[in-house]
């Protein structure tokens, strides 16, 4: 039984467990490639490339747990929501309202040098 009965209570979880900001920077490499892929495939008909799309964005986001953050990714136990929360998280750093998010989830955003 999945201990979160919802992807809003999942998603502070899958924020925590994307503390570091290096883990957040392989993700978002590696979803940018999943979209990057899939636009090109559309636009040029290469349907093969639909095939990198695991291994871009799969590929990316557990090298950034095992390399950064140190822990099992959370796509392992809930992968749906998982795929999700990895879309919105992008979409969120895309948009440049992710700290907020971070913050409420109870991650401590990266400092900033002057």
């Amino acid at each position: 039984m999945s201990r979160y009965r919802s992807f809003a209570e999942f998603w502070p979880y899958y924020l925590r467990e994307h503390s570091k900001p290096g883990t957040r920077a392989y993700h978002y490499v590696g979803t940018s490639l999943v979209v990057a892929l899939a636009i090109g495939a559309v636009v040029t008909g290469t349907w093969w490339l639909l095939l990198a799309l695991p291994v871009a964005g799969y590929g990316f986001a557990w090298a950034g747990h095992a390399l950064a953050e140190h822990n099992r990714p959370a796509t392992f136990t809930y992968p749906s929501w998982s795929l999700r929360a990895d879309f919105k998280m992008w979409w969120l750093w895309l948009t440049g309202r992710i700290e907020a998010e971070l913050i409420a989830a109870g991650v401590q955003p990266a400092r900033r040098h002057a």
